[in-house]
C-alpha cells in the first residue's frame, strides 16, 4: 500500500496532529483572555468547537506516538473508518465554529462599529483567536482528506 503524507502511524501524520494542537489551543487562549467574549454565542461555540478539536488531534497525536515507538501499523480499516468520522466531524464543526466566529467580528467591525464604541472588547483578540481556528481547521481538513484517500484504498 501506498504510504501518504499525514497517514496515521506516520512522522508527517504526527506532524499534522500536533499543528492542530497547538493552533486549537492557541485559539482557545487567546479567546478566553480576550474581554466580552463570554457575551456571543458564536465566541463561546469556537472555545467548544477547538476544545472538543484538541482533545480528538491530542488522542490521535498520542496514538501515532505509540505507533511510531513500537513500529505498529494502523492501516486497518476499522480504525481509518474511525479516523474518517472522528476527522470529518470535528471538521465541520471547527469550520462551522470559526466562519460562524468570523462573521461576527466582521459585523462588530465592519457593520456597526462595536469595536470603536464599545471598550470593553478586544476585537484584534478575537481575529488573532478566528485566524487560529481556520490554520487549525485548515490541518484538520488535509488530515480528514488524507484519512478519505487511506479509507478509499484499504
Amino acid at each position: 500500500m501506498k504510504e501518504l503524507f499525514g497517514s496515521p502511524g506516520t512522522k508527517s501524520g504526527l506532524i499534522l496532529r500536533i499543528g492542530q494542537c497547538l493552533f486549537a489551543v492557541s485559539s482557545v487562549v487567546v479567546m478566553a483572555s480576550a474581554s466580552g467574549f463570554s457575551t456571543t454565542t458564536a465566541f463561546c461555540y469556537l472555545i467548544a468547537s477547538m476544545g472538543l478539536q484538541f482533545l480528538w488531534s491530542f488522542g490521535l497525536a498520542c496514538l501515532d506516538v505509540h505507533a511510531l515507538k513500537f513500529n505498529k501499523d494502523l492501516h486497518n480499516q476499522i480504525i481509518v473508518s474511525l479516523f474518517v468520522v472522528g476527522d470529518w466531524v470535528t471538521a465541520t464543526l471547527s469550520l462551522a465554529a470559526a466562519c460562524s466566529s468570523a462573521g461576527v467580528v466582521v459585523l462588530f467591525t465592519k457593520d456597526t462599529d462595536i469595536c470603536k464604541v464599545e471598550s470593553n472588547f478586544s476585537c484584534n483578540m478575537f481575529q488573532i483567536s478566528i485566524a487560529f481556528a481556520f490554520t487549525s481547521w485548515f490541518l484538520l481538513a488535509v488530515s480528514s482528506y488524507v484519512m478519505f484517500w487511506l479509507m478509499a484504498s484499504i
